[in-house]
């Protein structure tokens, strides 16, 4: 029998999560979307809970430890060739 070319499909729902965040993180959030709309000549702007998602993939994603420390570490999901 030939071999599927998928042999994993990667689980990518997503999942709800409810945080609780100090009031003056969210103050600086909601800041933060206001600068956005400002800068973007909008009248309004986004929510703030759409930031928290793409800050938290941008703080990973240039985390230089958090990076070293992946690639010593690497589960299934992770593996190459995986998907």
């Amino acid at each position: 029998m030939d071999r599927l070319k998928l042999t994993v499909i990667p689980d990518d729902k997503p999942v709800k999560l409810t945080i609780a965040m100090p009031a003056a993180v969210f103050r600086d959030l909601a800041a933060y979307t206001e600068a956005i709309r400002r800068e973007g000549g909008q009248a309004a702007g986004p929510e703030p809970a759409t930031l928290i998602v793409p800050m938290i993939q941008r703080f990973m994603a240039t985390d230089r430890a958090f990076a070293k420390a992946r690639r010593k570490k690497v589960g299934p999901l992770d593996s190459p060739g995986g998907s």
